[in-house]
């Protein structure tokens, strides 16, 4: 197995998650925030929009984001290993490059999409550096035990939350009661008035957007920050770093392990998963059933994620669909510059200083828009990178973290595009 071998293995894999990430994120930027927390919310969850929620919420639903977490730990210590006994040093290197990470998050989250992971992936991987040093094994056992903690965390907080509720909703509540129960459920219960005010304000101009958009951003940034998504991410990025220690991202493993990871993730998780979702659907997607179940479906989440990594990687070693795999690897080599031009993309199709579609599509129609996309990325990534040695965000943030300009432009393509 040669180094080309493992650099397209990982590439491919983080083409994968790229893509499927924005089956979630889509529904955050075409409809009213709380669509991606409940169906119910908006954009229709009867028929086609049921099915589209369940598969996605079996499939993708934190998954591709787990997954992408992952890689970016795998990517970390790919580019401190490289960067060993060199001038400037993995340490220097790595918190340029988080230090820029996290400019480009903060603009991405207030100016494209409030559901932005780069502030999230420098704060994690700022941390998670610290640690890399750490057994494989032992990195890879306290990343599940702070993802399972986090379910025990939420399961907790759903039974305060079932408890609040009922004291609220009692005839002799108190004032204080009540208010407690609209602060803390406002979450699970948001008023269809947050999402009028959504509609006016993506379908108005580019202020009007950005006001609404900084808001949610800034609740993501704090709220969600701190109680869940940075967590999430330190514990998940410590299991990356300890499976590409042990070769799981470089093919170091054998396709019958391969095989394994593959059956438990799809033959137990999806089927645990896929219950839960039908459990959800036959209490009416009820808040609390939904944010409860939420929480037990983190549980098969990573088992899920590793088995679509382990697909994968089986294709790749497989030499099967070459074609496929080349394009899956442009894609992840520059997954920066098309996650962040996704982000352009959506924001041009969906808000009323583009073509205006917020809110105007049911869940399942989202899908057309993501068929494009991804269609896009898959014609254009190849063909840039047998052109240019970076995606054009990869290119900024490297010339960046380097202080100086990076070559570019390649000299000759070395082959035509596929």
């Amino acid at each position: 197995m040669t180094g080309n071998d493992r650099h397209i293995s990982i590439d491919a894999v983080r083409g994968v998650a790229v893509l499927g990430i924005l089956l979630m994120n889509i529904v955050g930027m075409g409809l009213p925030t709380f669509a991606y927390i409940t169906p119910t919310y908006y954009g229709g969850h009867e028929g086609a929009n049921l099915w589209v929620w369940a598969v996605n919420y079996v499939v993708a639903d934190g998954k591709m984001r787990g997954l992408f977490t992952m890689l970016f730990g795998a990517s970390m210590m790919l580019i401190a290993d490289r960067a060993e006994g060199r001038i400037p040093g993995p340490a220097s290197i790595h918190y340029r490059r988080v230090f820029w990470l996290f400019v480009f998050g903060m603009i991405h989250a207030y100016f494209l999409f409030f559901g932005d992971i780069l502030v999230t992936y420098a704060l994690a991987g700022a941390l998670v550096f610290l640690v890399r040093r750490w057994s494989p094994r032992l990195l890879i056992l306290i990343g599940a035990v702070g993802l399972a903690l986090m379910a025990a965390k939420g399961l907790y907080d759903g039974a305060h939350l079932a408890q609040l509720r009922e004291a609220a909703q009692a005839p002799d509540a108190s004032e204080a009661i009540r208010k407690a129960w609209s602060e803390e459920g406002f979450l699970l219960n948001p008023p269809a008035s947050f999402g009028e005010g959504e509609l006016r304000a993506y379908r108005g101009g580019f202020l009007d957007a950005l006001k609404a958009r900084a808001f949610v951003a800034a609740l993501m940034q704090t709220v969600f920050l701190i109680n869940s998504s940075l967590p999430e991410a330190i514990a998940q990025m410590m299991i990356g770093v300890g499976l590409y220690r042990l070769g799981f991202f470089t093919l170091g493993w054998s396709s019958r392990a391969y095989a394994a990871v593959a059956a438990l993730g799809w033959g137990v998780g999806m089927p645990v998963t896929a219950w839960l979702a039908w459990r959800i659907v036959q209490s009416g997607v009820e808040p609390l059933v939904l944010h409860d179940l939420g929480y037990w479906g983190g549980l098969p989440r990573p088992f899920i994620a590793l088995a679509h990594a382990s697909g994968i990687l089986l294709l790749v070693r497989s030499g099967a669909v070459g074609w496929l795999v080349n394009r899956l690897a442009a894609a992840g080599r520059m997954a920066l510059s098309n996650y962040l031009g996704t982000s352009i993309l959506t924001s041009l199709v969906f808000c009323g200083y583009g073509l205006g579609l917020y809110g105007r599509l049911q869940r399942f129609e989202l899908y057309y828009v993501v068929a494009a996309i991804w269609l896009l990325i898959l014609l254009w990534s190849r063909p840039w990178m047998q052109r240019f040695h970076y995606g054009p965000f990869e290119w900024l943030w490297r010339s960046l973290v380097r202080w100086k300009p990076q070559p570019f432009l390649k000299r000759a393509a070395t082959q035509p595009p596929a």
